[in-house]
């Protein structure tokens, strides 16, 4: 879950609350799934099935279901959200391949060796790969992001201990050094990092080693602190994926023409167009046959696009959870690491515990979502299967255990009116903030304020209103004072490691949660000791068990996705470890 590769923020789709209401009032739920048709997500395929002939050329339209505008950071360095993410994939394309395990091999545009006795990587770029503009990568281009994302004047938010970690990294970050001594170039395709510890993750892509390169001819004449804002970011991104992004129309579409450079070979399409459409239009848009594949799809609604004549449904376990998470400080940039507040409004752990027993998430994936969500119960989602740890349940419904937690910790009603008071006596209404987007977006919140009104806790919208996507992580991740708890989500890492997003120097550390132990277990888990098996699985088992007590933030559901593709269709992969998708693809007719 290291930031760097992080796929980001992303939105919620909700449920329709006033059904949910007959979930809750007893002591445990025993909603069960009656009356509902449940999907098994392993009985979906990854691959499209067209046996017809392919035509020349053609255009791809593409939708991405969202309903805010999308930012355009279309940068593997400064972009943030899943969105922009999603209009990355034609254009833009990482150093390394990977397998089903994410574990990286040899297939890409660079080599990784790993010597973990000395602490160093080593990557080899291939020849002759070349940028859409028809300048060489070279060794240069792997150096300089770490130049750019460990400099202060640095505006993205992937400085973390991945970097931290380089050998020199501190000191040419607080303009001790003006350069990073561990990063050495060895000739124009090759350079070695020395770090100061090793792990098993970065055996893995996104484990620890960075896997992007950035066009230094490009940005070497930008200073730093203005490149987020520059053209080469947001409106003619230099890149050596299959397609380049060849018209950008702000937060609205995106247009991609093939990459003449591109180094595998001549590409099978004449254009692909991307376009955001809101999701309430979707599903009429795919019945209507006006694009060829949705990124993104509701799954809330699945049993009213399932049929939809001429698409293949694709599915996948997503590697992403919804959380509900507690405000427990700030962070400080200048410093770079996180600040608890003792006397944080949500500081008592009993409060965040009872909070977690009054959700019942169990009904919400199984009623709502047709079993293509799960209720969760750790924060390593079990697409993870040897790390993800069963033994911990999670937060399960249970109303009586959340007054008794509620009642021992001290939240007494004592003035008469249902609502309990602090441990002080003291008024206690706290603030929560969550997404707008979609048309059950109201209905969840208003369900989990209605849940938490049950244990007696006065809960109200941050805001008094939802929140749109961008405004909204834009008051988190800047520590919005009106906000107490909110509900998110994360789309995760392929390699699992936690430090990216829950370690004291992770500004991806929303609850903003730091303690000794956890840096203890998260040590434990990027441990040299951790290339050992055994001893990496109780270490990862060991993190969960911690988070589950200390409940900073809480999962809620972990996610399967559903892509609509068209039948005309040809060649398109959609599992994890196809890095390429858009290299191959092709179209067997003129249209839909």
């Amino acid at each position: 879950m290291k930031s760097k590769k992080l796929l980001g923020l992303i939105t919620l789709t909700a449920v329709v609350a006033v059904t949910l209401a007959a979930c809750g009032g007893g002591k445990k739920s025993d909603s069960g799934n009656k009356n509902v048709e449940t999907e098994d997500i392993s009985k979906f395929t990854m691959k499209v099935k067209n046996d017809k002939e392919a035509i020349k050329g053609g255009t791809l339209d593409v939708a991405v279901a969202s309903d805010t505008q999308f930012k355009g950071l279309f940068s593997e360095v400064y972009y943030q959200d899943s969105y922009d993410n999603y209009y990355m994939r034609p254009s833009h394309e990482g150093l390394f391949s990977y397998d089903e395990d994410f574990v990286i091999t040899d297939d890409g545009v660079a080599k990784l060796d790993l010597d973990v006795d000395n602490k160093k990587a080593t990557i080899t770029l291939k020849k002759d790969v070349k940028w859409s503009d028809g300048e060489a990568v070279t060794a240069d281009d792997l150096v300089y992001p770490y130049e750019v994302i460990g400099n202060k004047d640095y505006t993205g938010i992937r400085y973390d201990d991945d970097f931290t970690n380089v050998v020199g990294m501190e000191e040419y970050h607080d303009g001790k050094a003006d350069t990073i001594s561990g990063i050495k170039k060895v000739d124009d395709q090759t350079i070695e990092i020395t770090y100061k510890e090793m792990n098993p993750g970065m055996l893995q892509l996104s484990g620890g080693v960075y896997t992007s390169a950035m066009p230094k001819h490009v940005f070497k004449d930008i200073p730093i602190k203005d490149q987020e804002k520059s053209d080469a970011v947001r409106k003619n991104p230099v890149t050596f994926g299959p397609y380049y992004m060849s018209k950008i129309v702000t937060g609205e579409s995106v247009e991609y023409l093939p990459n003449e450079h591109y180094y595998k070979g001549k590409l099978k399409l004449d254009k692909i167009v991307f376009t955001n459409v809101p999701t309430a239009s979707i599903v009429e848009a795919v019945k209507a046959k006006k694009y060829d594949m949705v990124y993104s799809m509701p799954t809330d609604n699945y049993p009213t696009y399932k049929d939809s004549e001429g698409y293949q449904m694709l599915g996948r376990e997503e590697l992403a959870y919804t959380y509900v998470g507690f405000k427990l400080g700030t962070f400080d940039k200048e410093k770079g690491e996180v600040i608890m507040n003792p006397d944080a409004k949500m500081a008592d752990v009993k409060l965040r515990q009872a909070m977690g027993y009054a959700m019942d998430n169990d009904a919400i994936g199984q009623k709502f979502y047709n079993g293509l969500r799960t209720g969760a119960t750790t924060l390593i989602p079990p697409i993870f299967k040897t790390l993800h740890n069963t033994d911990v349940k999670g937060y399960q419904y249970d109303l009586d255990k959340a007054k008794k937690i509620l009642d021992d910790a001290g939240y007494k009603d004592t003035d008469g009116d249902g609502l309990r008071e602090n441990p002080k006596g003291e008024k206690l209404t706290i603030n929560f903030a969550s997404m707008a987007g979609g048309e059950t977006a109201q209905p969840l919140a208003d369900y989990y304020l209605q849940q938490w009104k049950e244990i007696g806790l006065d809960v109200k919208l941050a805001t008094g209103r939802l929140i749109d996507f961008q405004a909204f992580y834009d008051k988190i991740k800047n520590d919005d004072p009106e906000i107490d708890v909110f509900q998110a989500a994360w789309g995760v890492n392929s390699a699992p490691s936690p430090a990216g997003l829950y370690s004291r120097n992770a500004a991806f550390n929303y609850s903003r949660f730091a303690s000794e132990e956890n840096d203890k277990l998260l040590k434990a888990i990027d441990s040299k000791a951790s290339f050992d098996d055994k001893k990496r699985k109780e270490a990862y088992d060991a993190w969960q068990e911690y988070m589950f007590e200390q409940a900073p933030v809480i999962p809620t559901l972990y996610r399967n996705e559903i892509m609509p593709v068209n039948d005309r269709v040809k060649s398109f992969t959609w599992n994890y470890e196809e890095t390429r998708d858009f290299y191959d693809i092709e179209l067997t007719a003129e249209k839909r």
